[in-house]
């Protein structure tokens, strides 16, 4: 299961990753290179390492990781979603909101979160045919591209929505989260 599909399933997880750094670049005022790697490498490297933990974890406790990831992402991304959307809402200062989300506990907060289906999709690798340290490395570098990437594009689009991109990055995650709890409470 390599090539082609190997490249697609590190797309598809990396996706989730790619909007939270959009609306992360969005959010601070001007993030440089320096910033879109620091989330581009946390991003990538949980998706990396959650890959890779779900298939150590293996079909023994398959059941126990997809019966709670979910609850446990849409937990993370609301927290982190619902304090961008009250701080857009309350018009805290800029300088203020910037340097609280753009900690490092902050950051790998959403890269936990965004990553979780990784771990799900890491179990399901462990009952395939996969070398998981191609497969992991691949959906790490992709994810970090992604996240390297939605960072500057943010920027770009920031300027253009004002304080709204808070909001948006905030609705962002929430909608996320809502995605990976829907897709696995009723699919």
């Amino acid at each position: 299961m390599f090539g082609a599909t190997s490249l697609v399933l590190a797309v598809s997880l990396s996706m989730d990753s790619f909007a939270a750094a959009l609306g992360r670049g969005a959010v601070q005022k001007r993030p440089g290179l320096s910033e879109a790697l620091r989330v581009g490498f946390a991003f990538g490297a949980c998706q990396l390492s959650m890959a890779a933990i779900g298939w150590a974890v293996g079909s023994a406790f398959a059941g126990f990781v997809q019966a709670v990831d979910h609850w446990i992402a849409f937990g993370l991304l609301l927290m982190i979603g619902g304090s961008m959307i009250r701080n857009a809402l309350a018009g805290e200062k800029d300088d203020e909101a910037a340097a609280t989300r753009s900690g490092w506990l902050a950051l790998l907060t959403v890269a936990v979160a965004t990553s979780i289906d990784a771990s799900a999709v890491g179990v399901g690798l462990a009952m395939a045919d996969v070398n998981i340290a191609v497969t992991a490395s691949l959906i790490g570098v992709v994810t970090f591209l992604m996240g390297f990437g939605g960072v500057l594009l943010g920027r770009a689009a920031g300027p253009l929505l004002g304080r709204r991109a808070e909001l948006i990055g905030g609705l962002g995650l929430l909608a996320i989260g809502t995605k990976i709890l829907v897709e696995h409470t009723l699919l």
